[in-house]
């Protein structure tokens, strides 16, 4: 209850405090793509496995045929979207998420459909958490787009080396997360 308290005002507080951000950032997407969305939205897999949509500023070319795996340095990442992607700038209005109950200021990203399937055994109890702007897991990746560019298949090295350690980490916070060490995951994406 501690959790969903704090996230809804802390969502809340953030919205109020960055409205000005946000609408600098939506202008500066909008005149640099002029006939293109600022928001990209897309269904993720939330807690117990129920779809929502998530909100991000976009950032890629609308109508690409890419993977769900996003490499830095892709054609179809917008210039804007760049900057954006690297100071995570893009994942500000997923507060939205936060302050209407899809997710959580901490937990484990949430996975595109598909993903959440391959989930088995133990580590199917990572669907019981709200998925979350930021996470031990998600620290640790914080530069997974680099870190795909390194290697010939980034869509491999991923499902068969970042996401089954994402798993692990998401299972660990499972069992051991508190508020106070949500804090502190917060204080430490920021840092």
């Amino acid at each position: 209850m501690a959790k969903w308290i704090f996230d809804r005002t802390m969502s809340l507080v953030g919205l109020l405090f960055l409205w000005p951000v946000l609408i600098i950032i939506a202008v500066a997407i909008k005149v640099t793509s002029v006939s293109e969305p600022v928001v990209y939205k897309q269904v993720r897999i939330g807690r117990f496995a129920k779809p929502f949509t998530i909100y991000k500023f976009r950032t890629m070319k609308t109508g690409h045929q890419g993977s769900t795996i996003s490499v830095k340095g892709e054609s179809r990442i917008t210039p804007i979207g760049e900057f954006l992607r690297k100071y995570k700038l893009d994942e500000l209005l997923e507060l939205w998420n936060v302050l209407i109950g899809d997710m959580s200021f901490v937990g484990p990203r949430p996975d595109v459909p598909g993903y959440a399937d391959k989930l088995e055994g133990d580590s199917r109890k990572i669907l019981e958490l709200r998925p979350g702007i930021t996470g031990p897991a998600s620290i640790k990746y914080k530069n997974e787009e680099q870190l795909l560019a390194k290697v010939s298949n980034p869509i491999e090295y991923n499902n068969e080396v970042i996401y089954p350690d994402k798993v692990k980490i998401n299972l660990d916070y499972y069992e051991n997360h508190t508020l106070i060490g949500d804090i502190k995951l917060i204080i430490k994406t920021f840092v």
